[in-house]
C-alpha cells in the first residue's frame, strides 16, 4: 500500500533491491555516507559521471519507457551495502534556477515487485539549488527511509561539505572558456598537437564538439610533416581521450528473453552494462543485419548476474542484441568514456567491467574470489586514432578458472583493461605507478596532476 510521507516522516522499507525514483527534471545523486555522515572518499558519489557504486549496491540510471520526461531513476539493492555505510542520501540539485521552479518534485520508493512501498511529495522547496530529498538508512537491524527535504542555498558545494566531500580547487590561471557553438580549432603552424583545454573547458563541450575535435586532430597529426626525431607532440595527447563515440547513457528494461534495439548512437566500440535479477542462464549477444548471433558477451549461470562487456554499434547506428535471461533485467548502453579508472585504490566489484588505465607504466594487481572463469584482455590505445573502432587485444592478458590473486604488468595508457568474465567478486588496484611520459595522466587535461576527482567531476557537472 501506497505510504505518503511528509518532511520528517520515516518508515520501514524491505531489504531487498529496491528502486527509487525522482521526479521533475532535477539532476540526481547519491551519496553513501558512514555513521559519522560523511563519504568514505569519492568513489562514494553516484552521479551521471560515475553511475554505479564499486559495491555495485546502488546505480543511478534514467527514466523507463513510459516515465515522464525528466524522471529518473536510482537502483538501491539494500542487501549488497557495505557495512560501513549506514546511510544512502538521495540528493537533487538544479543547473539553473532553484528548486522552488521544480514543479511535481517527488521522490517514491517500489519493492522488487514493482509495487510502491513509500512515497515523498516536496511541497516547501525555496530557494536551494541544491537538497538532500530523503535518504535510506540502517536502523533495527533493517532500513528505514526518511522524508528529509533539507536545501542548501549554497547549492551542492554547501551540501558536499557538510557530507565529508573533497570539493577540490579549480585550476590556477586557467584561460577563457570556450565559447559555446564552436569547439576550438588548432593553430595552424602547429597541426599535430591541437589546443590543450582545461577540465573546465572539456565539460563545456557537447558530445558533437568533442567528436569533431577528435576528427580534427586526426586528420592534423596524419597530415603533420614527419620528424627526423619524435618530438614531445608525438606523445598521446592528454587534453582529450578520444576512443569510442560520445552520447547520453540510454536504458533499456524488460523481463525474460528478449531482443533490445537501440537506435540513433554513433557507431563504435560502447558497453553494454547488464543487470538481471533472477537465477538460471544468462546470455547476451550482438544481432548483425541479417539477424545472425554473433560472438556471445555474456555466457553465465550466475543468479543476479550483473557487469560490463564491450560492443561496437554498427555504421548505421542500431544496436541489437539478443539477451537471453530469466527474470526482470536492465540494459544500459554507455560510452566507453564512462568505464572506472584504474588507481592505487582498492577498486571492488563483481563480474565482468571495463576500466581505463591512463597513467604511465604500473602493475594491476587482481583479487578473484569466483569459482569460474576470470579472462583478462588488454586494448592498447596509444596511438590508435580511430575511435569508432578498437585495436585488437590479441590473446587473453590472463585466461584462469577459480579464486586467485593475479598481477599483471601494464604498458602505458591509456588502455582499457576488458575483464571479459569474472564470475563473482573481485578486486583490483594499481601498484608500482610510474609518471606518465608525458608528464600527467594521458586521459586528463593539460596541467593535471591527478585522476579526475569523483566529487570534482559531480561539483562541476551541476554547475553547466
Amino acid at each position: 500500500m501506497l505510504r505518503g510521507l511528509i518532511k520528517g516522516d520515516n518508515a520501514f522499507v524491505p531489504t531487498a533491491a529496491l528502486r527509487v525514483t525522482v521526479r521533475s527534471g532535477v539532476d540526481v545523486a547519491a551519496l553513501l555516507v558512514t555513521e559519522q555522515g560523511r563519504v568514505r572518499g569519492d568513489a562514494d558519489i553516484v552521479f551521471h559521471g560515475a553511475p554505479a557504486h564499486p559495491s555495485g549496491a546502488v546505480r543511478l540510471s534514467g527514466g523507463a519507457d513510459g516515465d515522464e520526461e525528466g524522471t529518473v531513476r536510482l537502483d538501491a539493492d539494500l542487501t549488497g551495502v557495505e557495512e560501513g555505510i549506514a546511510r544512502v542520501l538521495i540528493v537533487a540539485s538544479t543547473e539553473e534556477g532553484a528548486l522552488r521552479d521544480a514543479h511535481g518534485l517527488s521522490v517514491e520508493v517500489s519493492g522488487p515487485d514493482g509495487g510502491t512501498v513509500v512515497a515523498y511529495e516536496v511541497t516547501d522547496a525555496g530557494s536551494e539549488t541544491a537538497m538532500v530529498l530523503a535518504e535510506l538508512y540502517r536502523r533495527s537491524g533493517g532500513w528505514k527511509f526518511r522524508a528529509v527535504g533539507q536545501g542548501y542555498v549554497d547549492g551542492l558545494t554547501g551540501l558536499a561539505v557538510d557530507h565529508g566531500v573533497d570539493v577540490g580547487e579549480e585550476p590556477r590561471e586557467a584561460p577563457e572558456r570556450i565559447p559555446a557553438p564552436a569547439p576550438p580549432a588548432a593553430p595552424s603552424d602547429a597541426p599535430a598537437q591541437g589546443v590543450r583545454l582545461t577540465r573546465d573547458q572539456l565539460l563545456d563541450m557537447t558530445p558533437d564538439q568533442i567528436r569533431a575535435l577528435a576528427r580534427e586532430r586526426t586528420q592534423a597529426r596524419a597530415e603533420a610533416p614527419v620528424a627526423a626525431s619524435p618530438p614531445p607532440a608525438s606523445r598521446p595527447d592528454p587534453s582529450v581521450w578520444t576512443c569510442g563515440p560520445v552520447f547520453t547513457p540510454r536504458t533499456v528494461t524488460g523481463r525474460d528473453n528478449d531482443v533490445i534495439t537501440v537506435k540513433d548512437l554513433p557507431p563504435g566500440p560502447v558497453m553494454a552494462e547488464l543487470a538481471v535479477k533472477g537465477g538460471g542462464y544468462t546470455g547476451l549477444w550482438p544481432l548483425d543485419d541479417s539477424n545472425a548471433k554473433g560472438r556471445a558477451v555474456v555466457n553465465s549461470t550466475e543468479k543476479d548476474f550483473r557487469g560490463r562487456v564491450i560492443t561496437s554499434v554498427p555504421e548505421h547506428g542500431r544496436l541489437r542484441l539478443r539477451l537471453e535471461a530469466s527474470g526482470s533485467w536492465q540494459v544500459r548502453i554507455l560510452p566507453l568514456s564512462e568505464a572506472r579508472r584504474l588507481t592505487e585504490d582498492r577498486l571492488e566489484s563483481w563480474g565482468p567491467d571495463v576500466l581505463l588505465h591512463t597513467w604511465g607504466t604500473a602493475d594491476v594487481a587482481f583479487r578473484y574470489k569466483g569459482g569460474g572463469n576470470f579472462i583478462v584482455h588488454v586494448y592498447r590505445l596509444a596511438g590508435h586514432t580511430d575511435p569508432t573502432t578498437l585495436p585488437s587485444p590479441g590473446r587473453a592478458a590472463v585466461n584462469e578458472i577459480g579464486a586467485r590473486r593475479e598481477t599483471l604488468p601494464l604498458p602505458e595508457g591509456p588502455l582499457l583493461v576488458h575483464l571479459s568474465a569474472a564470475e563473482g567478486p573481485w578486486e583490483a588496484r594499481l601498484k608500482d605507478v610510474r609518471p606518465h611520459s608525458g608528464g600527467q595522466d594521458a586521459g586528463s587535461p593539460a596541467g593535471a596532476s591527478a585522476p579526475p576527482r569523483g566529487a570534482l567531476g559531480w561539483l562541476r557537472r551541476a554547475k553547466r
